[in-house]
């Protein structure tokens, strides 16, 4: 079976031509075998590229390296759109710059734009922001979590909840470097106030228009970068006062244009995305 592996600021990714057939092609198991670093090809996550559903161009399904599978990635996204372009050329039909595919996923409608100079521009959507959509205990229905308490490893955090069609919690620290990530976030991840686990983010407010994010995926683990999750970091940003509409966030793997639209309510991400390497696993 052919495959190309991909990177978006260091999020790596395992990308499948699935667009034969509506189902994934490995099984959660197979994924978790391929994702293992050192008996396999090594990634965050495998990415199918399956037949689009409803309209769409095309469908994507991801299973992360524990074998669970999230609703959604944003550093994935861009590295299918890559991806797709060129699937599309190697078929003799490549697409225009720039060009929007409309992707289907386990979030809804996903459209990414692949950009003349190599960027990928994601319309990520609105974010929700109502405890039961996160979900989340820390509120009543009809109520968002904004600056409330959690109590994790002894210490009480101000979190932040953001759907992005996949469930994160944001804190604010004064250092995101000083954040004992491999300890907190599996606590974060477990924790009974997420019914469906959730992705944490440790922002630092460098300026309104530029924050540091560390972030623990859940599924996933220490992650170099989260898609999603900046997106999410710079909407609990702007319902905390602490930075603009429009910010660069910088994650340990590189920055993100990310922006809230206060026109239309939508979230709009761009970065890069990065083919590393083909091959065939036997």
């Amino acid at each position: 079976m052919e495959f190309s592996k991909y990177h978006g600021l260091g999020n790596d990714f395992i990308l499948i031509d699935n667009r034969h057939q509506p189902e994934p092609v490995l099984s959660s198991e197979q994924a978790v075998a391929w994702c293992d670093r050192h008996f396999g090809i090594g990634a965050d996550g495998v990415i199918f590229a399956l037949p689009g559903q409803g309209g769409t161009d095309y469908t994507m399904r991801i299973y992360n390296s524990d074998g669970s599978e999230p609703e959604m990635c944003g550093n994935g996204i861009r590295c299918m759109a890559k991806f797709l372009g060129a699937l599309e050329a190697a078929d003799g039909t490549p697409p225009p710059m720039p060009h929007t595919y409309r992707i289907h996923t386990l979030a809804g409608l996903i459209s990414p734009t692949l950009q003349p100079d190599g960027q990928v521009t994601v319309d990520m959507g609105p974010p929700y922001l109502l405890a039961p959509d996160i979900p989340t205990t820390l509120a009543a229905a009809g109520e968002k979590v904004v600056n409330l308490p959690l109590t994790v490893a002894d210490q009480i955090w101000p979190v932040t909840c953001v759907s992005m069609g996949n469930p994160h919690c944001i804190t604010f620290v004064a250092d995101v470097a000083a954040i004992a990530l491999d300890t907190l976030g599996p606590q974060f991840e477990h924790h009974e106030a997420f019914p469906q686990r959730i992705n944490t983010e440790f922002i630092q407010v460098v300026r309104p228009d530029y924050l540091k994010m560390r972030v623990w995926e859940r599924g996933a683990g220490i992650t170099l970068a989260c898609g999603t999750g900046a997106c999410a970091a710079l909407v609990a940003g702007v319902l905390n006062g602490v930075c603009d509409r429009a910010a660069t966030v910088e994650l340990p793997g590189g920055p993100l244009h990310i922006e809230w639209s206060a026109t239309d309510n939508r979230v709009y991400m761009t970065g890069p995305a990065e083919l590393v390497f083909k091959g065939q696993v036997a």
